[in-house]
């Protein structure tokens, strides 16, 4: 894990300076500039995870400038492209990403892996979630269930993964877990969150697999109605909305949310990021963002996201050939 990230990063003394500034409740920033790649479109859980953090990076002082630049494709593997192949003009790129990496990568989506990127942290933890419009027929995860089993055709699914991808798999381990055909969903996939809320909206499918936040700013909204979510208990931030395991299925997903640097990133340069979000935690200014989107903190710096990764590599690994995703 070697490489060069922020070219204008301070120095050692001057980052101990900035934690007793943040104790005595002055805003120094720590890094000059981020500039976030997110590898789908605007609406989606990589977008509304980068700016988040954005916005609180940037009003807590930690960070000076911050950019941001959705680069979708490919379910992914575009932005994780570009971004090995300008890792040496990288300097002040993070990419947001999640599950789908591991998916994807294992799904042979894209030939690379995290492997090939410098892991700098997990953040957050985002649970999935059932939506479906509030004009819709159903009232209950129960009842959308029951119509699945009788005919899995008549219940098409959207999701801003590719097929075989977190959504479709999250979807298909619920309807196993409900005594369903998990190879028999009629999943439709769109490129981000965004377009699959918009095409559930419209009446192109029946129900969104997506994740709890973006769920949560369209209940907000008063435009959906979220039929169950994937947590162990049910979310303060929607304490109406029952988890799949109340409701007598057994099943349970946490979607988690970090950064990646660029491959070549010195470990002193990592770690230096890894501290800054770290330094996010304890701020007012994420604390709003987390809680406004129903976050779960899951922190993992640097070597610890590593050894996170390779466990969900062999976890999700087998859930997929149980569901047959993967021979």
């Amino acid at each position: 894990m070697i490489s060069k990230l922020f070219a204008k990063k301070r120095s050692i003394v001057a980052a101990l300076a900035l934690t007793s500034a943040l104790s005595a409740g002055l805003a120094n920033a720590a890094v000059d500039e981020v500039h976030f790649l997110i590898p789908g479109g605007a609406g989606g859980g990589w977008d509304g995870t980068a700016r988040g953090t954005g916005e609180a990076l940037s009003k807590a002082g930690l960070v000076e400038t911050v950019s941001y630049e959705n680069m979708s494709g490919g379910g992914g593997g575009k932005a994780i492209a570009h971004l090995i192949e300008t890792a040496a003009q990288a300097d002040n790129t993070l990419m947001v990403n999640s599950t789908p990496i591991v998916i994807r990568s294992l799904s042979k989506v894209f030939p690379q892996s995290f492997r090939d990127l410098t892991p700098i942290a997990a953040t957050i933890g985002d649970y999935a979630a059932f939506v479906v419009p509030t004009s819709s027929k159903y009232q209950s995860f129960e009842q959308l269930m029951k119509d699945y089993k009788e005919n899995p055709r008549s219940v098409s699914v959207a999701g801003g993964s590719s097929r075989g991808g977190m959504d479709h798999l999250v979807a298909a381990m619920a309807f196993k877990a409900g005594g369903g055909d998990p190879k028999r969903v009629k999943y439709v996939a769109y490129d981000a969150g965004g377009k699959a809320m918009a095409g559930m909206l419209s009446g192109e499918t029946q129900v969104l697999s997506t994740g709890f936040s973006e769920a949560l700013a369209l209940k907000n909204a008063g435009e959906v109605r979220i039929l169950a979510m994937t947590g162990p208990e049910r979310s303060p931030a929607a304490n109406d909305v029952p988890t799949l395991k109340e409701l007598g299925y057994d099943a349970e997903f946490t979607n988690w949310r970090g950064f990646f640097g660029a491959p070549g990133l010195s470990d002193a340069q990592a770690d230096e990021y890894a501290a800054t979000l770290e330094k996010m935690y304890i701020t007012d200014a994420w604390a709003e963002v987390r809680d406004r989107n129903g976050w779960t903190e899951i922190f993992k710096p640097r070597e610890e996201f590593v050894t996170f990764l390779e466990g969900q590599e062999q976890e999700v690994g087998a859930l997929m050939k149980e569901l047959g995703f993967l021979r």
